[in-house]
């Protein structure tokens, strides 16, 4: 059994589940652009916004924190880089290293900015299916010259289905890294080295994989795709959107 991932599709019955996947994908777009002038206010009412969606539509967040523990890593190296690199009235100085109010405020923004973002894409990718992105994606694409929009869409909807695949294989070689004791390894260089080598080896049998099967069933590009099926609480959600995004843009 194939397991679940922050990133793995849920079936639900929520709002989320039943909305046009097109307005999904405009909504994210809208909010994520919004987000760059956004103030410590209203990022911090997005970030209930985004809970209440997390309990209707039965993500688990802290167990979601859990899985995404080298994401949140990652997070506090750019808090300290913006908190090291931002100049201004200097909190702590020590061998030529200088950190400011200004810096610290500032890296502690970006870095719950990019928390939000991605708990925007988890609940998209909890509650869409990929076969939904594929078609959203195929009629946003349709009116763009020299374009093969469906060749695009069925590329962006096998990267959504591959981002568990990887998260699971990368745990895998991490098992069996420490199986090894290769977690002991203090060359941090040497210990990337060997996660990253096994992970990128089984990402690319897996892709050879999925071609193969793909080539066996005579995959092609003209297919009949499926059709939407908006919920009719469409409306309210494209209002609500624009709503949000102001009060991103003005706090």
């Amino acid at each position: 059994m194939a397991e679940i991932t922050p990133f793995t599709y849920r079936p639900g019955d929520s709002i989320l589940h039943l909305l046009d996947t097109r307005l999904k994908f405009f909504i994210i777009s809208l909010v994520n652009i919004s987000m760059l002038p956004a103030g410590f206010i209203s990022t911090g009412f997005y970030f209930f916004m985004l809970l209440f969606f997390f309990k209707k539509t039965g993500l688990r967040f802290f167990s979601m924190l859990s899985n995404m523990k080298f994401f949140l890593i990652l997070l506090v190296f750019v808090f300290l880089a913006r908190a090291f690199t931002i100049t201004g009235d200097t909190v702590f100085s020590s061998f030529g290293v200088t950190v400011s109010n200004q810096g610290l405020a500032e890296g502690g923004m970006v870095a719950f900015k990019f928390f939000l973002i991605m708990l925007t894409g988890i609940i998209f990718s909890a509650t869409t299916k990929p076969s939904s992105v594929k078609t959203a994606v195929q009629w946003f694409l349709k009116p763009v010259p020299f374009v093969p929009e469906k060749r695009v869409a069925v590329m962006i909807s096998l990267a959504l289905c591959f981002m568990p695949v990887i998260l699971r294989q990368a745990k895998e070689v991490s098992d069996a890294q420490k199986a090894r004791c290769a977690h002991l390894q203090k060359n941090p260089i040497r210990k990337t080295i060997g996660i990253v080598l096994p992970l990128l080896k089984k990402t690319f049998l897996s892709a050879d994989n999925l071609i193969l099967a793909m080539e066996s069933r005579c995959y092609s590009d003209d297919r009949t795709d499926p059709e939407f099926n908006p919920s009719g609480k469409e409306r309210g959600f494209f209002f609500g959107s624009i709503a949000v995004s102001i009060c991103l843009i003005l706090f």
